[in-house]
């Protein structure tokens, strides 16, 4: 039950969570920081409520390995938002985090020095080609769109690498806290609850750094449609209640993964989190009407099929196939 009920999280939770996202941005192509910054509050205050007590519990793994995995945790989140005022649409921007197994592959090669089976290069070659593809497909759409002289077009072009560029950093700095994470883990156990409340507390110093973007968009946010809310029967900018949906449905969805990752084995996360993404994708190339070609579609079926088959799923169907076999079997003899 617990299960059903987390992966209704997730789904529920994320893909909401993706809508007002795209709501904000395509109104406030910039307002990134002020996401994150919502976020990283709320989630925070949670966590010093109902996982700290109030402070007065003590952290199980110690507060100087939080403060250098909280530093990469900090870079990834804002680089990811702030990637979006460099003209990467959001399809594209959901395709790319996608590309997280080739950041952890490749890491986990250099620093840990795993090994992998044939299957999960295979794997990998997918993704990478799949996201190459519809990176391609999105320069050249960037190209065609750009309406002005050819110094304009390079310009805009330049400006859309840089984002890609970003994307790229903070794939690469995801894959090194997720390994950092995995060997604290080891060291001291499990505490997912703990991690999550520490990353979002302590980098909230660091957006004084980014104090003035986020009282500009405090200021726009203020300023836009006002709408009337049926439960306070009071009238609120739009802009605002996006948000405040945007945070609510961001927590439902990492508690969801949370208590996946409790309740499931990491294959069933893994496929949960991707079928979400995927749904995502859908909704916003449906509903927002994002531009995506056909190459689009063949770049994406191609990241997830790679994503499937890193994932192992098609063994643990025929092996959950092949055991229901053999019981019927016993059952008739």
């Amino acid at each position: 039950m617990n299960t059903i009920f987390a992966v209704l999280l997730v789904f529920v939770g994320c893909c909401s969570n993706v809508v007002f996202l795209e709501l904000l941005v395509r109104k406030f192509p910039g307002c990134g920081n002020i996401v994150t910054f919502a976020q990283f509050a709320f989630i925070a205050l949670e966590g010093f409520i109902f996982e700290t007590n109030f402070g007065r519990k003590k952290p199980a793994i110690p507060m100087s390995n939080y403060v250098i995995m909280v530093t990469m945790f900090f870079t990834v989140s804002v680089i990811n938002n702030y990637a979006l005022n460099f003209n990467i649409a959001m399809p594209l921007h959901m395709i790319f985090r996608s590309g997280s197994l080739i950041a952890n592959m490749i890491l986990g090669i250099i620093i840990l020095k795993k090994r992998y089976s044939m299957s999960k290069y295979l794997s990998i070659a997918m993704v990478s080609l799949g996201i190459f593809i519809c990176t391609i497909m999105s320069a050249r759409q960037v190209n065609t769109g750009a309406e002005g002289s050819e110094e304009q077009d390079v310009y805009a072009l330049l400006h859309w690498l840089l984002g890609i560029a970003m994307l790229t950093f903070a794939l690469l700095m995801s894959a090194r806290m997720g390994i950092f994470q995995e060997t604290l883990y080891k060291q001291y156990g499990k505490h997912s609850k703990e991690a999550l409340f520490y990353n979002h507390c302590l980098p909230l110093p660091g957006f004084l750094l980014l104090s003035s973007d986020i009282y500009n968009h405090c200021v726009l946010f203020s300023q836009s449609t006002p709408v009337e809310v049926p439960v306070i029967g009071q009238a609120v900018p739009v802009m605002w209640l996006y948000l405040l949906i945007n945070v609510i449905t961001q927590y439902v969805c990492i508690r969801g993964v949370f208590i996946l990752t409790t309740e499931c084995a990491s294959l069933t996360v893994t496929l949960v989190v991707t079928l979400r993404k995927f749904i995502s994708l859908i909704i916003s190339i449906l509903y927002f009407k994002n531009p995506f070609t056909a190459w689009h579609w063949v770049g994406t079926a191609v990241v997830f099929l790679g994503t499937l088959i890193y994932t192992e799923v098609w063994t643990s169907v025929r092996m959950a196939l092949r055991g229901k076999e053999e019981l019927k079997e016993k059952k008739a003899e």
